[in-house]
C-alpha cells in the first residue's frame, strides 16, 4: 500500500525555490487594485510570452497569480498594500510594458522554508484558514519571516475559489 500524500487542507511545511516574477504595486482594497492592475499585469506576461514563441524560443504557461499583503493585519483594507505577481521564465531580463502609467517590474521572491494551506472558499472566510496555519506554525517551532502571501488556484468568479495560503517561516 503506498502512503497517503498530505492534503493541501493541512498545514504544512515545505522548501520553495526562489521564483522570478512580473509585479505590480498596488495600495486600496483588493477589488479596485486587482481591477486596475492586471491588464497590466497579464498584459505584460501575456505579451513576453508570445514574443518568445514568435522568435522559436521556449515559451510558458502564464498562471499562478501570486499577490503578497505586507500591512494587511496592520491598516484597514482601504489602505492595503498589494505586491501581486505573475512567475515567468527565470532567464528573463526585461518585460514588455502594456500599460504607460502601469509599471510592471522583474523581481526574483525568495522563499526558502515556508508554512502553506490550502483554503477554499471565498476570500472574505479565509479569517479561520489563516489563524489555523499561524497556530501550526507557531506549533511547530516556527515563526512567521515574511509577508503573508496568497496563490490563487482558482479564478475569483469560481464557484469554490481555491487559495493556498503561505509565509516564510524560521525555526524559532
Amino acid at each position: 500500500m503506498t502512503p497517503r500524500k498530505p492534503s493541501q487542507k493541512e498545514p504544512r511545511i515545505v522548501e520553495m525555490p526562489p521564483q522570478k516574477m512580473a509585479v505590480v504595486y498596488g495600495k486600496g482594497t483588493p477589488d479596485k487594485v486587482f481591477s486596475e492592475l492586471m491588464p497590466a499585469l497579464y498584459g505584460s506576461a501575456y505579451t513576453l510570452k508570445f514574443d518568445l514563441k514568435k522568435k522559436g524560443l521556449p515559451t510558458f504557461k502564464v498562471g499562478g497569480l501570486r499577490a503578497r499583503y505586507p500591512d494587511a493585519h496592520l491598516v484597514p483594507k482601504e489602505e492595503w498594500t498589494h505586491i501581486i505577481g505573475l512567475p515567468i521564465p527565470e532567464d528573463t531580463t526585461s518585460l514588455p510594458q502594456k500599460l504607460p502609467d502601469i509599471e510592471v517590474k522583474l523581481e526574483t521572491w525568495d522563499y526558502g522554508t515556508v508554512a502553506q494551506i490550502l483554503h477554499i472558499g471565498s476570500y472574505a472566510e479565509e479569517g479561520p484558514t489563516v489563524e489555523r496555519l499561524h497556530k501550526f506554525i507557531e506549533e511547530s517551532g516556527y515563526q512567521i519571516a515574511g509577508d503573508h502571501e496568497e496563490e490563487y488556484l482558482t479564478t475569483p468568479d469560481a464557484k469554490v475559489p481555491k487559495t493556498l495560503i503561505r509565509y516564510a517561516v524560521k525555526k524559532k
